[in-house]
């Protein structure tokens, strides 16, 4: 049952995915229930094929300013537009209630749901928790940052079914009453500073997923950095049940952690042991951390642990993420695309102990810190191949560690380094593209900038084929 009733006069911020999904919802709504549907673009958006056809069907659209026409009773936000913007500033001083997407979905629809962010290892964790849920026989979607936006599936929700949510800090920063029964932060690492204005307050975001916790709730939270050591501490001091997820035995009656090479769950003192790490199919101890943290959900939500074991077993790389592409010549390409900070390279780069790496590095500049960066590349890697807008500032920063073991090489885009990391490489090596920074020098987003790689290890496994 809905949080909100009638809606009255909605104004929805943004012209992608989220804006449109959010229109065609409202204009599904029982007659009385929305009263105008306005879609606000901004002063650079220009209206496309899919706005059109809004507009056709009875929706107002605004763009060329980031001055908001009209008045209206609630405003729903995409979450790429900053709380601190023109154009949201606009719109909350035109509304009477502003809230971003997810918020909006969740008082659409408040049962059963798991939110789960983290700087890195979001996707994965959200597609374990679901899998695991789904092998048990529970009605599970996985939706939010993930790529499903939430709004799409509330038409088509059941009853009893669970929404997985992958929550970034961009959709947390405006969520009011949100309320997951199980809540996860898996970790937090400097990213999105330039949206957000300073680490703190990216982190004050992420933490956003616990505020409405109560003591039948659980939290689970990684150990592994002092934002959420933070956390746990504020969140057991007001009397809710974190699991605490670590390398090692915490010692904590709730704790998510690996013992003897076995992943370990205890939850109220009861602890169970699953499978062993290296039976995953998800490389390094990052991943295995994301598996404890989904194995315990499924845990406090009652799932068997044959079926969580199944779905452990059973789980393979997602695309984009520590990804095995193929073996050409004793040789495995690795497509990490999705590794768009430094935190999350660091952690690819032990999902390969005792191999050469030869390691795909740039794209466009987020101007992160690298000194200690560039320590922990140049001693675990054998190359490292530096390309795109970032390419120079990345090799100069690996140039000046002494005593580094990489060898460093700049080339101006990812084919040319491609063909580099090819010519370098032995039997035994690892090329990983891993490239710490965005893509949009050279593609549209990371998934392309994938696919590419992936493009030029099959025209490479083709032409090895052929001699």
């Amino acid at each position: 049952m809905s949080l909100l009733e009638t809606l009255g006069d909605v104004c929805v911020l943004g012209f992608g995915k989220t804006g449109v999904s959010v229109c065609a919802y409202l204009l599904q709504q029982p007659e009385g229930r929305v009263s105008s549907i306005t879609l606000v673009g901004g002063a650079d958006a220009t209206v496309g094929e899919k706005v059109q056809g809004l507009a056709d069907s009875g929706v107002q659209v605004q763009c060329g300013s980031d001055q908001v026409e009209g008045t209206f009773d609630l405003t729903i936000a995409s979450p790429g537009i900053p709380d601190t913007s023109e154009l949201f500033l606009s719109a909350k001083a035109a509304s009477k209630q502003i809230l971003g997407e997810p918020e909006f979905a969740y008082q659409e629809s408040p049962t059963q749901w798991i939110g789960i962010t983290g700087t890195n290892g979001k996707t994965t964790t959200t597609s374990l928790t679901t899998s695991i849920l789904q092998y048990a026989g529970l009605d599970a979607c996985a939706v939010g940052n993930i790529g499903f936006t939430i709004t799409d599936q509330l038409s088509e929700r059941k009853s009893n079914s669970w929404f997985v949510a992958e929550l970034s800090s961009f959709q947390l920063a405006t969520t009011q009453k949100l309320h997951p029964h199980v809540a996860m932060l898996l970790n937090i690492t400097p990213d999105h500073l330039e949206w957000h204005g300073s680490l703190e307050a990216y982190a004050a975001a992420k933490e956003k997923i616990f505020a409405n916790l109560d003591v039948n709730d659980l939290a689970i939270v990684s150990d592994l950095d002092e934002f959420c050591l933070a956390v746990s501490s504020r969140l057991e001091a007001r009397g809710i049940s974190v699991c605490h997820l670590a390398q090692t035995d915490p010692g904590t009656q709730n704790a998510a952690f690996v013992r003897n090479g076995a992943l370990v769950v205890r939850l109220s003192g009861k602890e169970m042991e699953l499978v062993a790490t290296d039976a995953l199919h998800i490389r390094g101890m990052h991943n295995a951390l994301n598996a404890l943290a989904a194995a315990a959900c499924g845990l406090f939500l009652g799932i068997d642990i044959v079926s969580i074991r199944h779905a452990l077993l059973d789980f393979m790389p997602l695309e984009h993420r520590i990804e095995p592409v193929k073996t050409i010549n004793g040789v495995l390409y690795v497509n990490d695309s999705k590794a768009t900070n430094t935190d999350s390279v660091e952690k690819s780069l032990t999902s390969f102990p005792d191999k050469d790496i030869i390691l795909l590095l740039g794209g466009h500049d987020k101007g992160t810190e690298l000194d200690k960066f560039a320590q922990k590349v140049s001693a675990t890697c054998a190359y490292a191949i530096c390309f795109g807008e970032a390419g120079p500032r990345f090799a100069e920063a690996l140039r000046h560690v002494s005593g580094g073991r990489a060898e460093v090489v700049e080339e101006p885009h990812l084919r040319e380094a491609f063909a580099h990391a090819v010519e370098l490489a032995r039997p035994g090596f690892v090329v990983l593209l891993s490239p710490a920074c965005s893509s949009f020098d050279e593609f549209s987003g990371m998934a392309q900038r994938g696919h590419v790689f992936k493009q030029l290890v099959e025209d490479l496994a083709q032409e090895e084929s052929g001699r």
